[in-house]
C-alpha cells in the first residue's frame, strides 16, 4: 500500500508540472526575466566597485553595456502584448484530458507490464545475464567456425572447456575425442577426456573414465590430472586406503606453489582424516597459525569418525593416535588409543597391531 501511495505522489507531481503552465493565466514574458537579470548585474557592479574589487573605468565600462542591454529589453517587452487572463477553451479541455488520460493511461501501462510486488532485479544478477549472453554469442561463433572446419583441433580445445563449464558434458566429450582423433594421442588429451566422462556420469569415475585416466598416467607418469581421478576412482571403489596413498603420493611430488595442491589436500583430509608427519611437512609453507588450523581440523574430521563408525577401521585408530603424538598432544593420543582398543577388541588381529603402535609410541597406561 505504502508503494502505492508512493506512485499515487509522483503521479501528481508530474501532472503538476504538465499542468501548471496551463493553469497560469499568462506568464511573465522572456524580456520580464531579463530586465530582472540586468538589475542585479548593475546592483553587483556596484557593489564590486564599491568593494574595490574593480576599477573606476571597469565599472564604468560594465555598467554602459548592461545599461545598454537593460533598454533594448525594456522596448521588447513592450512590443509583446499581454496575454488574457482567462484561460481559452482549448487549455482548459488540455487541463482536463491531462488529469483523466495521464493517470489512467499510466495505470494501464503498468498493470499491463509491470507489477509493484516483484523484486527488483539485482545488479549481479544483470551482470550474469551479461556475461551468459556473451559467452553464448562466443560459443555460437565458435561452433559455427568448427561447422565450417571441422578438423581444426585448436577449435575443439577451446570450445571444450567452455562446454564442461556451461555442464554441456556431451558436447565436451565430442570435442575432446575431436582433439584425439586430430591432434593424436597425448597424456594431457586423453586425461581431459576423462574429466569429460567423469562429469557425464555426475563425477562418478566410470570404467571407461578410468582407462583414459590410466593411459594418460601410462603416457606420462606425473599427470597429475590423471593420478588425481585414478585415486578417485579408488576411493569410489572402496579402497579409501589405496586413494589415500595416491593422493599423498601426489602431494609429496607437488611444487610449494602448484594451484591444485590445497584442493588435493582437502579431498585427501576428507578421505583420510588426521595427517601422518609427511602432510605436516607438506604444510610447512603456511603459515604457522593456518598451519596449525587445517591439522587440527583434520584431526578433529577423522576423530568424530572413527567415534561414529570406526569399529573395524585399524588404520584410522593408528593415524589418530600418531597424530595426537605429532601434535604434541600425548594425553590425547592415549585417550585415543583406549577408544581404539574398545573398538578393535572384537578382532583380535587388529587389537595385536594397536597394542603394538601404543607400547611403539610409549603411552601405554
Amino acid at each position: 500500500m505504502a508503494l502505492w501511495l508512493l506512485f499515487a505522489l509522483m503521479t501528481a507531481m508530474a501532472m503538476l508540472a504538465v499542468l501548471w503552465p496551463l493553469a497560469r493565466g499568462g506568464g511573465t514574458p522572456r524580456s520580464g526575466n531579463d530586465l530582472v537579470v540586468y538589475r542585479d548585474q548593475l546592483d553587483e557592479i556596484a557593489r564590486d566597485h564599491a568593494a574595490g574589487q574593480i576599477g573606476d573605468a571597469e565599472a564604468e565600462a560594465a555598467r554602459v553595456e548592461v545599461s545598454r542591454r537593460l533598454i533594448g529589453a525594456a522596448d521588447a517587452e513592450a512590443a509583446v502584448p499581454r496575454p488574457a487572463q482567462a484561460a481559452p477553451w482549448h487549455r482548459r479541455l488540455v487541463a482536463t484530458l491531462g488529469l483523466l488520460v495521464l493517470p489512467l493511461g499510466a495505470t494501464a501501462l503498468y498493470l499491463t507490464v509491470g507489477s509493484p510486488e516483484l523484486p527488483g532485479e539485482p545488479l549481479a544478477a544483470r551482470a550474469a545475464d551479461v556475461q551468459n549472453q556473451s559467452i553464448e554469442h562466443l560459443v555460437a561463433q565458435v561452433e559455427a567456425h568448427l561447422e565450417a572446419n571441422p578438423s581444426d583441433a585448436r577449435g575443439w580445445e577451446v570450445i571444450a572447456p567452455v562446454y564442461l563449464r556451461l555442464g554441456r558434458f556431451d558436447d565436451a566429450v565430442k570435442a575432446r575425442r575431436n582433439v584425439l582423433r586430430i591432434a593424436g594421442d597425448s597424456a594431457e588429451r586423453e586425461a581431459n577426456l576423462g574429466e569429460a566422462l567423469v562429469g557425464g556420469a555426475n563425477g562418478i569415475v566410470t570404467a571407461e573414465a578410468k582407462s583414459t585416466f590410466e593411459r594418460a598416467v601410462a603416457l606420462d607418469p606425473q599427470d597429475v590430472k590423471g593420478r588425481y581421478f585414478l585415486g578417485l576412482a579408488a576411493e569410489q571403489d572402496g579402497r579409501r586406503d589405496d586413494a589415500a596413498k595416491m593422493w599423498r603420493d601426489l602431494i609429496a611430488g607437488a611444487p610449494a606453489d602448484a594451484p591444485w595442491l590445497q584442493f588435493v589436500r582437502g579431498e585427501l583430509a576428507r578421505i583420510a582424516g588426521g595427517p601422518n608427519a609427511d602432510d605436516v611437512a607438506a604444510a610447512s609453507n603456511l603459515p604457522s597459525d593456518a598451519r596449525m588450523t587445517m591439522i587440527r581440523g583434520m584431526v578433529e574430521k577423522l576423530s568424530d569418525r572413527l567415534h561414529h563408525d570406526g569399529a573395524a577401521d585399524l588404520d584410522g585408530w593408528q593415524r589418530l593416535v600418531r597424530s595426537y603424538m605429532v601434535l604434541g598432544e600425548r594425553d590425547k593420543a592415549r585417550a585415543a588409543a583406549l577408544d581404539a582398543r574398545r573398538a578393535l577388541v572384537s578382532d583380535p588381529e587388529k587389537l595385536r597391531q594397536m597394542n603394538e603402535l601404543v607400547k611403539g609410541l610409549g603411552i601405554e597406561g
